[in-house]
């Protein structure tokens, strides 16, 4: 795994027992991001599909993009969230940042989630 606040929010996570959830569109986004940015190697993101396989649960893709999200690709990854019933969405995305929350489910920065965790806030 990678180092920095992401990697030690997924690492205390998974030490914590949480069940992280993603759709399979935040996981081709995840694919896509590291190639072309990354420029992860295929070891590599062999290595994430393993993890992703071994730490996470696959949500439903939604059936309908939910209202009130301004991307609407971003709408219908809430959706899933929503749709399974996760405790809260963790991004780095500003425009889902500056929503707070959506239908009780708070949107968190990585960093709110890993102060949340370790009971800092």
């Amino acid at each position: 795994m990678g180092h920095g606040l992401c990697a030690d929010l997924v690492s205390a996570w998974v030490g914590a027992g949480v069940e992280m959830v993603l759709d399979e569109r935040v996981r081709a986004e995840f694919f896509r991001i590291a190639e072309t940015r990354f420029r992860a190697n295929a070891q590599q993101l062999a290595l994430a599909e393993d993890f992703f396989g071994e730490a996470c649960i696959m949500a439903p893709a939604a059936q309908a993009p939910v209202p009130g999200i301004p991307d609407p690709d971003d709408a219908w990854i809430i959706a899933a969230a929503l749709d399974a019933k996760a405790e809260g969405f963790v991004t780095g995305d500003k425009a889902l940042l500056d929503l707070g929350q959506h239908e009780g489910m708070p949107i968190l920065s990585p960093r709110a989630a890993y102060q949340r965790l370790r009971g800092l806030v």
